[in-house]
């Protein structure tokens, strides 16, 4: 909710890794592994109206991969609960960054919200225990804090292990993953991949971090640096958060035309026993599930069968759920998918006036160039009924305007 829809080429971007799961600390360490200034953090947490902890930084390895664990240590281990509001109160006293105070808040908010939902309670009714205390909020904060002094403009980040057992807690033993987690993962649609390993691997705060400031995307990226935020647990792997840092694939650009980049999923697969319905009815099904693109071409296999190209293309976070769609409703016994890059031109769209009435039309533009535009065929049809003209007319009205308002234009 925090951030920007779109990225533009060179803003700082991170992906996190969660091969392991997330936790705050987990998270502080890898940023601090990426370049963030413990110093900066010391000084911007100190701004809090908080007293009674330390931060601690140590080089740590494992399995030949080295990083950085952080620690918050109190002076008393005992804490007292906090409603929402008097946490949202302690961090807005803070002489912090506006961005900093509003990231923070939203995360607690985040929260307080999985709590109430989870407890059958209202948000102000929700009592913090573990995610009240001054770890956590040093935590939270210090995420919000890291994000910023980072430059982030996007936050992504992968599937999360779903594991199994329990962790112990205020309420007593509680089911992984906890409860509050899997309401805050919930609500943002997380994706989960099983992990054969017991115990808690995504924690409260880990979860309210990714769901507040993460998409659960694989991004076009240039990766800068990369850090490693080790965690307290042992496993047969290396227990660590990888942040790798760095920007958008730049733009490319020959003189005044540019072309975006980023990258896709192509998926594809061969039939030659499915009939025509089905295969209508599959078009449907892979683009109500998220595909950026269907098609379908004839081809020859062998014994001289005729039999169909099927192609998708999608996002690469998409591609194992279409692949497993046309595993499951179709007759293929496999499917191949490769990673390409795309070449792409800008799109948008605009209304425009023409002597009948508004229409809409898609504008295909190369940086500042427009190379070409077209009205929407939904809304020549609308005209072409209203008017009881023929289509093919309205549809030349909306190009003469189009050539008089739009081809040529440079913004």
């Amino acid at each position: 909710m925090l951030w920007n829809s779109t990225t533009m080429a060179n803003e700082r971007i991170a992906y996190l890794d969660c091969h392991s799961g997330i936790s705050g600390d987990m998270f502080l360490g890898a940023a601090l592994d990426a370049g963030l200034s413990l110093e900066t953090l010391q000084a911007a947490l100190a701004t809090l109206p908080l007293a009674g902890y330390h931060l601690a930084r140590a080089a740590f390895a494992d399995s030949g991969v080295r990083g950085t664990r952080f620690q918050v240590t109190l002076d008393e281990q005992e804490q007292p609960p906090r409603h929402f509001s008097a946490i949202a109160a302690l961090i807005t006293a803070a002489h912090l960054p506006e961005r900093v105070k509003a990231t923070a808040i939203s995360i607690f908010r985040c929260l307080a919200e999985a709590e109430a939902a989870v407890h059958g309670i209202t948000l102000e009714a929700v009592h913090f225990h573990e995610v009240g205390a001054v770890d956590a909020i040093v935590d939270i904060v210090g995420a919000a804090i890291a994000v910023n002094e980072l430059g982030l403009a996007q936050l992504y980040a992968t599937p999360l292990p779903l594991t199994a057992g329990h962790v112990q807690s205020a309420h007593g033993l509680l089911p992984v993953p906890a409860p509050a987690v899997l309401e805050i993962l919930r609500r943002v649609q997380a994706p989960w991949q099983p992990r054969a390993a017991e115990g808690e691997m995504v924690t409260p705060t880990g979860a309210a971090i990714l769901a507040t400031l993460a998409r659960f995307e694989t991004p076009s990226i240039v990766i800068e640096r990369v850090g490693c935020g080790f965690g307290q647990k042992r496993f047969p792997w290396p227990n660590c958060l990888r942040l790798c840092l760095g920007h958008a694939p730049t733009a490319i650009v020959v003189g005044d035309e540019q072309a975006d980049t980023d990258w896709i999923t192509v998926i594809e697969t061969n039939i030659d026993n499915t009939t025509g319905e089905i295969l209508g009815s599959l078009m449907d099904r892979l683009l109500a599930y998220g595909a950026l693109d269907v098609s379908y071409a004839p081809l020859q296999m062998k014994k001289n069968r005729p039999a169909v190209l099927i192609t998708v293309m999608c996002e690469p976070e998409k591609a194992e759920e279409l692949a497993l769609l046309l595993l499951r409703e179709t007759s293929t016994l496999g499917v191949r998918l490769q990673q390409v890059q795309r070449l792409k031109a800008q799109r948008s769209q605009q209304s425009i006036d023409t002597p009948i009435g508004s229409v809409r039309v898609k504008i295909k533009r190369l940086g500042t160039r427009v190379i070409s535009a077209a009205p929407e065929y939904a809304d020549c049809l609308r005209l072409s009924q209203e008017r009881n003209l023929p289509l093919a007319e309205v549809y030349d009205l909306a190009q003469q305007t189009i050539s008089r308002t739009i081809i040529g234009k440079v913004d």
